[in-house]
């Protein structure tokens, strides 16, 4: 299956996605800030990143902007993972580059079918 990359500050809320995605097949690496994301992403190259959006320091938008925009890791897909849920962050997520916005909790059924679409686009 696939490889992704889970980037979030809460280690709750990485476990429970990491340990999801394993049950389905997928190989899973964590994150717990932008700047490791970003470090993460251009390291081990994963096929989908989950990026969560309010963290300390370099948040999701900004690692998600660095992760599209820098060539050795723009043809990776980023999903944003948020509690905000506001139109206009998922404006902002797009125009940052993300390639979809799931709003936290996310529903276990969900987010799996969204990560199977996302890697088939």
């Amino acid at each position: 299956m696939a490889h992704i990359l889970v980037v979030d500050d809460s280690p709750t809320e990485r476990h429970f996605i990491s340990k999801l995605l394993e049950k389905t097949g997928h190989k899973v690496s964590t994150a717990d800030s932008g700047e490791e994301g970003i470090e993460a992403a251009k390291d081990k190259h994963p096929d989908l990143i989950l990026m969560d959006i309010v963290m300390p320091g370099m948040n999701g938008f900004q690692a998600t902007r660095q992760i599209t925009q820098a060539p050795e890791t723009s043809e990776i897909p980023v999903v944003m993972v948020s509690t905000k849920s506001q139109q206009t962050d998922k404006v902002w997520a797009t125009r940052q580059g993300a390639k979809g916005y799931l709003v936290k909790p996310v529903n276990s059924e969900m987010l799996i079918s969204s990560i199977k679409s996302f890697l088939a686009a």
